[in-house]
């Protein structure tokens, strides 16, 4: 799906057009490959791979994938999976308003993947029931979507419910295992009290 937009702002500062995925884009399913990549690259969820970070492009322009360079910013066509795109390199990035901008942007409303941006850029930035309420309509729409159960545990912890936090972490496992890396990941954070760096 695309969308016509004119950015401004945080949102327009950042936005790179590269066909790269962070770690919970793909189909919205679970990724069992391991997220830690190497420095300039970030993980693919739908390739399960480690891919080539976006360039950063300067104030006020955007990377033009068909052009493959920085241009100035005016109205183009965007499609939702790069506005996630971008949106997932702001919030590893720790920029977290940024990416709420960036995911709110997605014109497809019910897309679980930007609406677990929301919750992840939320949680992060320490708006925790935000942050929850993002990961519960997420998984409205699609239940087996494992990385925003495995957020949606985490939030729980930083929020001191670990009743909730065991409860998504049983829920991880009838759909994926013990040996899949988002049951692995909140599984130490539960244990530990302190959460993932993904």
């Amino acid at each position: 799906m695309k969308t016509k937009i004119i950015l401004s702002g945080l949102a327009g500062t950042a936005l790179m057009m590269f066909p790269v995925q962070a770690f919970s884009l793909g189909g919205g399913g679970s990724s069992v490959s391991t997220p830690n990549c190497k420095t300039g690259y970030v993980y693919h969820s739908s390739r399960k791979k480690c891919v080539r970070k976006p360039p950063v492009c300067k104030r006020g322009h955007v990377y033009s994938k068909k052009k493959r360079k920085c241009v100035r910013k005016y109205s183009e066509l965007f499609q939702d999976s790069d506005l996630k795109v971008q949106g997932w390199a702001l919030a590893y990035a720790g920029n977290y308003q940024a990416a709420i901008e960036m995911f709110k942007l997605v014109s497809n409303k019910k897309d679980e993947e930007a609406l677990n941006g929301l919750g992840y850029s939320h949680r992060k930035s320490g708006q925790f029931d935000k942050g929850i309420n993002f990961y519960k309509l997420a998984l409205s729409i699609n239940p087996n979507y494992i990385l925003a159960r495995e957020y949606l545990g985490e939030g729980f912890v930083a929020s001191g419910r670990l009743d909730l936090a065991n409860n998504q972490l049983a829920e991880i496992k009838n759909r994926c295992g013990v040996s899949c890396i988002e049951y692995i990941k909140l599984a130490q954070v539960i244990k530990t009290g302190s959460s993932s760096n993904w």
